[in-house]
């Protein structure tokens, strides 16, 4: 029997979260974590959510469901955009792939079955658009770290793509792969795509190049202290894209999607009250504990994590707070707001009304 993608991993030392979707940690978080910083560690998102759009109505209905502009997209290139509902509140920030033939779009493991009902309400008759699932047929991996492209090029890949979402196909060890520039965060790396039946060849190939295996336990640590805001955490109907730092996944200028009122009236009046912010804390706290300033509500903490140089987390804060370095209350704890490389925001004068 041929040896599969999870034997491979377990050779590594793969301990499984308790859902078993996903791998919590190799037992190396230090190592992993170095490898980020100094060379190429290697993460399983085969447990985030594949959803492929054919059919040539395909780029005109992901321009109508979503904030970033689809219709002008060439074959080879991508972008991030966020599915909203159509009061603006966010539903899932997702990663999409044009090809010759079809749209991929890499979405959150969590909101893998809510899209696909999402989309399939929204196709009317005449519609030439079709959705298909292929999260099980197929696998995807991130190369993370300042020499993912290196490890590729020792592999045979010398014409790795560089713009952001830009992605070609290619040969690995004689397998088809696709291979697109972005790690899912602000540190350099790649996105891989494959059938899943090949799996296992594509790790080991990666791995005996000296990718590090990581598990969820470092990226959620990379995650938060980055700022990519995840579903049910920062991405919730609470909260809309231009709170949650998205910017550069939004379109003003393209025409109707679902939501873009609200959007386009947020924007054109200013009207963000509250943004999200990295935030330094001094001691642990639990998520949803409130952020105070002088004894008064300005916010709540979305996400913590502990890091080398301590408890770090996400949080909405009220513009009127402060900018970068102000101090707040987060429970007991005193908490310092830090800039998070992942979100964008324009440089507006804070409302001074609550």
């Amino acid at each position: 029997m041929s040896e599969t993608l999870q034997d491979c991993q377990r050779q590594n030392g793969a301990v499984w979260a308790e859902d078993q979707g996903s791998i919590l940690s190799f037992g190396n978080d230090k190592f992993a974590l170095k490898a980020v910083q100094n060379g190429a560690a290697l993460w399983d998102r085969t447990h985030w959510g594949r959803l492929q759009f054919t059919d040539q109505d395909r780029l005109s209905f992901l321009h109508n469901q979503t904030t970033n502009t689809f219709k002008t997209l060439k074959p080879g290139e991508g972008c991030e955009s966020v599915f909203v509902t159509s009061t603006a509140r966010t539903i899932d920030l997702v990663s999409a792939y044009v090809t010759e033939e079809a749209v991929l779009l890499l979405v959150s493991p969590t909101r893998r079955a809510q899209l696909m009902s999402w989309c399939d309400r929204y196709i009317f008759f005449g519609d030439k658009v079709k959705i298909e699932d292929i999260t099980t047929q197929t696998i995807t991996f991130s190369l993370l770290g300042p020499e993912s492209s290196r490890l590729l090029h020792k592999l045979g890949i010398s014409d790795l793509p560089e713009s952001p979402h830009h992605h070609i196909t290619t040969q690995i060890k004689g397998h088809t792969v696709r291979v697109a520039s972005g790690s899912g965060l602000t540190t350099p790396g790649y996105t891989l795509f494959a059938d899943a039946e090949v799996g296992a060849d594509l790790w080991q190939a990666l791995t005996e190049q000296d990718a590090c295996p990581l598990g969820e336990k470092v990226w959620e640590q990379l995650r938060v202290s980055e700022g990519r805001p995840k579903p049910d955490a920062e991405l919730t109907e609470d909260f809309n894209p231009l709170e949650a730092g998205l910017w550069q996944t939004i379109s003003f200028d393209k025409g109707c999607y679902i939501g873009q009122e609200t959007i386009a009236r947020l924007n054109t009046y200013q009207g963000v009250k509250q943004r999200l912010w990295g935030i330094q804390l001094g001691e642990s706290v639990s998520v949803d504990t409130p952020i105070t300033l002088e004894d008064k509500k300005v916010g709540v903490l979305t996400s913590l994590v502990e890091t080398a140089e301590g408890p770090v987390g996400l949080g909405y804060v009220k513009t009127k707070a402060g900018d970068a370095g102000a101090q707040v209350s987060v429970g007991t704890v005193t908490g310092t707001l830090v800039e998070v490389p992942f979100l964008t925001y324009p440089q507006w004068t804070p409302d001074p009304t609550p």
